[in-house]
């Protein structure tokens, strides 16, 4: 018999959770295997010892990756020189003021960067051109053990627990199923999904028997957030695995895909994380649409021009992706940043530094384009969008405390250093057009300075020449552009692709909408995006709220208060832009026109009907949501079952009115730590104080807050209270009468 099957309660169980087995907890088995603990030391990054791994040797670079490497960054020097030579050409005429070379220099910043991202793209069109990358076969057997584990934050139940049921599925009907454990990894803060959770565990355990290899562990306090929480998985039970698979909660990937990364990782002893290209699904909002379209047709050509340059000296994303435990144990084990918040403490974008502890202790990080069936979700709309940037912008911001750490690869910190030019760039465009803006003022307003102090030939007042500021400005939107053209080519020439976007008409017209909307959203998000770095360079912390990952919509107000500050900056640039010169509105009029409307744009683009309107009409259509994949398809469909069977999983009713789930509830519970005389919470004193002065159940719960419903929960001796309150009101005795 399975060791792992018919041993509850798990070691470790909570005081109070030794009832006799019921007939629930004997179908389910146990929540947790036996734990099986992995050291995860946290690492000094000025200390770091680099090349720890004995396979070292296989990380170098190939052929191709070095030609890869050249073309990439000496292209984009090579363009970056050109740009920047003409740039001093269009503000040479007369000679060159401090201004204008400080338009110069803001010009070359941000041109650089996407000079580079142009030379990635070509590398990668050229690829996927010329030798695309063929997926691997389904290998004959699989020797060790992966886990595949899901950490989740107060997501809804039913998507996360039907999308693991599809995948389990998917993988036994490979007839690999028995090398995987599944993991839900919930550090969920939300006391009425923390107990839809354990409905939805109870439902998908049932379904598939207790022998099903899927567990269910909550942590109560979810210390360093995602990274504590999968730190903690490593070291409590990653002895038991050779590797293990990091999903999102919004993750879903086909058997076939999950297989194919733990045999490429079995077959290739130096690598430590290997990365798949997630292509988003599932969206139905016109701005969820705009992203998923330009996420399946350009994404690939940019995945593949940096996967090309990369080689194994990669990045990660922090899900989709398979790591070897014992090295990511090892060296992977993340410090406090010195500081406080926001720059210092935890180490939120924690994917990054993983990648880059892993290289240096010489193991390989590599992008696995071959390895398809690997999905994902993005927000519904632009206001989600700030939100979830709002984050990233703060952990990319981080990397700059990381940059300086010892022994780093230079692959390493390049990916840090983008990551954080991903953001600053929005504040260097926004200083660039205000300089512009000043200069174009003063060639108009401002008398020149025929008798400057030092020796000159000629006055000095700003001057351009306008024909090299058109061909700049040409070259500068052929390159934005480039990469949407290259991935619409491809998708033309490839037959089934072309199919699976509604043919070549529906194609072009929408990579034409996609194009637009992007045009009028990206000032939008250039002002977002400022106002994110200079919040934390300010000092202000942000919270990590849960990603809304549904279709509704956000109510008018919220985006009135979100964006009113954006259309004034519009409407104040469309007023100066016409006292300074018309032809400066024209110039602007792609930033001033988005700003303007932003409002409109943010309200429209998040409304479902209209994204709906336009699946019904056949733009901006994917393969993937005209052919959906079996597993999305099982995923979205054991979603809404979950979703009826757990609808009417309330909280402490269910604890409360039912003991069977009440005894599993306590069985699943960690240790309780023993607490020092005197140590008692207020919110553990209030939810004590409340269950003994209610009556009912429904007075305790309608006077119990989030906070102190959560003890209750975690907390055996208040759960005891709470099934002993009388099931029928107590009637006070009127002694008066």
């Amino acid at each position: 018999m399975d060791p792992l099957i018919n041993s509850w309660p798990p070691e470790g169980a909570a005081k109070g959770a030794s009832e006799p087995r019921t007939g629930l907890m004997q179908d389910l088995g146990t929540p947790m295997p036996p734990e099986s603990p992995l050291p995860m030391p946290a690492q000094d990054l000025f200390r770091f010892e680099t090349d720890k791994n004995p396979d070292k040797g296989s990380v170098q670079p190939g052929f191709w990756c070095l030609l890869a490497r050249f073309l990439v960054f000496g292209g984009g020097l090579a363009l970056t020189a050109y740009g920047a030579y003409q740039m001093y050409e269009v503000v040479a005429i007369g000679g060159v003021t401090t201004l204008e070379w400080i338009l110069v220099g803001l010009f070359v910043a941000n041109f650089s960067w996407i000079a580079l991202a142009f030379a990635s793209a070509c590398v990668g069109f050229l690829w996927l051109l010329f030798a695309p990358p063929k997926p691997p076969a389904v290998p004959a057997a699989l020797t060790e053990r992966t886990a595949i584990i899901m950490p989740i934050y107060n997501e809804a139940p039913q998507r996360v627990f039907g999308a693991i049921q599809s995948m389990f599925e998917e993988v036994e009907a490979t007839g690999h199923g028995g090398s995987f454990d599944w993991f839900l990894l919930s550090d969920t803060t939300n006391p009425e999904i923390f107990v839809a959770e354990e409905h939805a565990f109870v439902a998908i355990r049932r379904r598939l028997g207790p022998r099903a290899r899927i567990f269910y562990r909550h942590r109560a306090k979810n210390i360093a957030r995602k990274s504590g929480n999968i730190g903690d998985f490593v070291s409590r039970w990653g002895g038991r695995y050779a590797h293990f698979v990091v999903l999102d909660a919004d993750s879903v990937m086909s058997g076939t895909s999950i297989v194919g990364l733990a045999a490429a990782m079995e077959a290739d002893p130096g690598a430590g994380i290997m990365q798949t290209l997630p292509l988003i699904i599932n969206r139905n909002t016109l701005f969820a649409r705009v992203q998923q379209f330009a996420a399946r047709i350009y994404g690939p050509v940019i995945a593949a021009g940096l996967a090309a340059w990369m080689g194994r000296d990669g990045n990660y994303w922090g899900h989709n992706a398979i790591v070897r435990t014992k090295a990511f144990a090892a060296h992977c084990g993340l410090p406090m940043l010195r500081g406080k918040p926001p720059l210092g403490g935890h180490i939120l974008s924690h994917d990054f530094v993983e990648a880059a502890l892993m290289r240096c202790a010489g193991y390989s990080v590599s992008m696995r384009l071959g390895i398809g069936g690997s999905y994902e979700e993005s927000p519904p709309s632009l206001i989600e969008l700030s939100a979830r940037d709002r984050r990233w912008c703060q952990g990319n911001l981080q990397h700059a405390r990381v940059l300086p750490a010892k022994g780093l690869h230079w692959a390493s910190r390049q990916h840090m250093i983008a990551g954080i030019m991903g953001y600053v760039a929005s504040p260097l465009w926004m200083l660039q057009l205000f300089v512009g803006i000043v200069l174009v003022f003063q060639a108009s307003y401002i008398r020149p300075e025929y008798f400057p102090s030092g020796f000159a030939l000629f006055p000095a007042w700003p001057r351009f020449d306008a024909e090299k500021s058109l061909n700049l400005f040409a070259l500068t939107m052929a390159i934005l552009l480039a990469p949407k053209l290259f991935g619409l080519v491809l998708a033309l020439l490839h037959k089934a692709s072309r199919r699976g976007y509604g043919g070549m008409i529906r194609l072009i017209i929408s990579t034409l909408f996609e194009t637009l909307m992007s045009a009028l959203l990206a000032p939008i998000m250039m002002l977002i995006q400022t106002g994110h770095v200079a919040h934390f360079l300010f000092g202000f912390d942000t919270g990590w709220n849960p990603q809304r990952r549904d279709d509704g919509s956000v109510p008018f107000k919220a985006i009135v208060r979100r964006h009113r500050s954006h259309v004034a900056m519009g409407l104040l640039t469309l007023g100066a832009g016409l006292l300074i010169s018309p032809s400066l509105v024209a110039w602007m009029s792609p930033t001033i026109l988005g700003l303007v409307l932003a409002i409109f744009l943010s309200w429209a683009t998040g409304q479902l009907s209209l994204g709906i309107f336009l699946r019904r009409s056949g733009l901006l259509g994917t393969p993937e949501e005209r052919l959906k994949p079996r597993v999305v398809r099982r995923a979205n469909q054991l979603a809404r079952k979950l979703a009826r069977e757990v609808a009417d999983a309330d909280g402490l009713h269910s604890l409360y009115a039912d003991p069977e789930f009440r005894a599993m509830h306590l069985a699943m519970l960690p240790a309780r730590r023993n607490r020092k005389r005197g140590e008692i919470s207020a919110e553990w004193a209030l939810a004590e104080a409340k269950l003994k002065e209610a009556h009912s159940i429904d007075e305790a719960v309608d006077w119990l807050e989030p906070a102190e419903r959560m003890n209750v929960m975690l907390d055996p001796e208040l759960l005891a209270l709470l099934a002993a309150i009388p099931k029928s009101p107590i009637v006070p005795i009127d002694t008066a009468a």
